[in-house]
């Protein structure tokens, strides 16, 4: 699969952007193992046009992580499209723009999937966007949803006029922005567009994708060219190797031991520390640290204690503690990457 120059091979598999997911540290955790492209947390075009420092950082890459997508979202054209000339000078493999985030926050205000309720200013967003940022030679990409609402899956209809609006690639997560999150992700729709004729681009596919099982359903069933994975990696950047070896051997590898989720862990720390300082790094690790470690049995007490501690050498001694003690737990039956 290519998104305009850049080859991503055959059936890559790919980072999702997610707000207080996707930092450096945890790119690089997944780069590691072996996704094949990145993508920033989403970016406020609101934030980069009034300088806001927060989302200026999150323009921070790094040449080991390429390839890599900077994602942005807004509700208005105009700063759309000066945050994505903003996010092209950061020489970025894809500008990539949020039209499926559906928190009320950003979606209520017409950002993200509220964009969904407004077709044509979405596509005259979209048509300037790719326009303003032509010069650069970069591409711009698009992540969406099925429609608003069940009376609203107007995703096959958004497809072509998005493509025709100037697109390299299309993400399409199967909900709609008034599922949230909740139900199953449909994929028959993700699959009609990727068999429509009319669509030339690449057609990623996203949502729930958790095993390399669906992985494989993913491209053999639905045709999709690309898989994006989000949730599913919380505490799981392994997922990338697990799945790639799936599609590559037909094995199943077994899930990592605890010792090995240490280690994980532990360098994921220090990756987080080192991009955020000590405090800013804990912070941002409590998201992760919990999650490496669930189905682990009587762990609420650790778990505490990796959530709540601040100092980074007592953090890296609970984790040696965990180590020791359910060093011979057998993890193939913990149910992984989910939020306890």
């Amino acid at each position: 699969m290519k998104i305009g120059k850049t080859d991503l091979g055959e059936r890559p598999l790919l980072l999702a952007p997610m707000e207080d997911v996707t930092d450096p540290s945890f790119r690089a955790m997944c780069k590691d193992f072996g996704a094949d492209m990145m993508y920033t947390e989403f970016i406020s075009s609101d934030g980069l046009v009034r300088d806001a420092a927060k989302s200026l950082a999150k323009l921070a890459i790094s040449d080991e992580e390429r390839p890599v997508g900077v994602q942005i979202y807004g509700h208005l054209i105009e700063p759309m499209v000066e945050a994505a000339r903003m996010a092209a000078s950061v020489r970025p493999e894809v500008v990539d723009i949020n039209f499926g985030c559906p928190v009320k926050k950003i979606a209520g205000r017409g950002a993200g999937s509220g964009m969904m309720r407004e077709p044509d200013k979405m596509v005259e967003m979209t048509r300037q966007i790719v326009r303003a940022v032509e010069p650069t030679g970069i591409p711009v990409t698009v992540k969406t949803r099925l429609g608003w609402d069940e009376e609203s899956k107007n995703i096959e209809e958004l497809a072509v006029r998005l493509q025709d609006a100037g697109i390299a690639a299309l993400t399409i997560h199967g909900r709609t922005r008034a599922q949230m999150y909740k139900g199953e992700a449909d994929w028959t729709l993700i699959g009609a567009v990727r068999a429509n004729p009319l669509v030339k681009i690449p057609i990623i596919g996203n949502g729930d994708i958790s095993s390399p099982l669906q992985a494989r359903e993913a491209f053999e069933k639905y045709g999709v060219d690309g898989v994006m994975i989000g949730r599913a990696t919380y505490g799981r950047p392994w997922i990338f190797r697990e799945i790639r070896h799936f599609l590559t051997t037909g094995e199943l590898l077994p899930q990592p031991g605890v010792v090995e989720r240490v280690e994980i862990a532990r360098r994921h720390l220090l990756r987080s520390i080192e991009a955020k300082g000590e405090k800013g790094g804990v912070l941002e690790m409590r998201r992760h640290l919990s999650c490496y470690f669930k189905g682990l049995p009587d762990f609420k007490p650790t778990r505490l204690k990796l959530v709540t501690e601040l100092d980074v050498a007592e953090l890296l001694r609970v984790l040696d503690s965990v180590a020791e003690r359910w060093g011979d737990y057998d993890m193939s039956a913990a149910v992984p990457g989910l939020w306890s």
